[in-house]
């Protein structure tokens, strides 16, 4: 229906309010297809740059194998990490062993690809019966996709990929989402140490003895299930979210420091299966970040991630 000449300029001011009321909202969640911006540029030093407009910094700082660091949120200048960065991979579990102390401190190779992402691979090797291949991936200014490949070089039972992310002093709040429906602040009277299985079964799985190894062996307290493994990291001054989202038959447990702890960080138990020797396994991960986040609004930015949708909530 046509609006006349008359009722314009009030509908046009109606409209120009709603649309800066949602502009921090929408500029966040508007990907683009496939621009240059997206793209990592690799550095001389072996790194990988990256500025979306959104999301600016450094993966593998020096060609190490560690995560986003620095990563800053270009609006306003907010740092989004610390330690060993953002989605670096961690502790590796199998056969009741500890594959060393950390996958950051064992060498890797990359390579930027041609769509713009770079590929990491660990090899096989005497000490480490698997090969890890990662793809890391802009899907949109304020997001980050992973894809890990994971090939067993013998039978591995009860594999586990531990994926970390350890976000800037800003980053207070820490919850995730669990069953009936609610985000579950990791409040420090429930613990230092908090980890949300998947489900029973799953909870075997933390206290089946992997966590006692030295060094830094960890005493997780289980708390509820999780719904969807879908957590959230705030920074309550500056009102901006890191969202973190994998595939239910992929990630088995969701971890957490209580939110006042100075790691500030949040982590996801990958995989969680037994391969025989040869077979591969794939699981994904998603880190966006955005200006507001309630309950529904995960509920649909993990179910468009898990059908391969784009990271823009409904």
């Amino acid at each position: 229906m046509a609006c006349s000449s008359s009722r314009l300029p009030a509908a046009l001011g109606r409209l120009s309010r709603r649309s800066l009321l949602l502009a921090p909202f929408s500029a966040l969640a508007q990907p683009l297809s496939s621009p240059a911006q997206l793209h990592f540029q690799p550095a001389s030093d072996g790194s990988f740059h990256f500025d979306t407009g959104v999301l600016k910094g450094t993966f593998r700082q020096e060609g190490r194998s560690i995560g986003l660091l620095p990563a800053t949120y270009s609006p306003n200048e907010i740092n989004l990490a610390t330690s060993m960065g953002l989605f670096g991979l961690y502790r590796t579990f199998a056969n009741g062993k500890r594959y060393g102390t950390g996958m950051w401190y064992v060498p890797s190779e990359a390579a930027l690809q041609p769509d713009g992402s770079v590929m990491v691979k660990w090899p096989t090797a005497e000490e480490r019966p698997f090969a890890i291949t990662a793809n890391y991936r802009f899907s949109a200014p304020n997001a980050l996709d992973l894809r890990l490949d994971v090939t067993a070089g013998e039978d591995l039972l009860r594999f586990e990929t531990f994926l970390a992310a350890y976000f800037g002093a800003s980053f207070t709040s820490a919850k995730v989402l669990v069953k009936g429906g609610r985000l579950m602040a990791a409040e420090p009277a429930n613990g230092r140490w908090q980890m949300f299985p998947r489900d029973s079964e799953a909870a075997q799985w933390i206290y089946d003895g992997r966590w006692k190894f030295p060094p830094n062996p960890v005493d997780w307290v289980k708390m509820p299930d999780f719904e969807r493994p879908v957590a959230i990291r705030t920074d309550p001054v500056a009102g901006l979210s890191a969202v973190i989202l994998a595939p239910a038959s992929d990630c088995f447990a969701i971890s957490t420091p209580d939110e006042t702890d100075s790691h500030h960080s949040t982590y996801l138990s990958l995989f969680g299966k037994d391969l025989k020797r040869g077979a591969t396994a794939h699981a994904r991960a998603r880190l966006l970040f955005l200006t507001s986040a309630d309950a529904k609004q995960l509920r649909s930015l993990y179910r468009r991630f898990v059908s391969g949708g784009r990271p823009a909530p409904r």
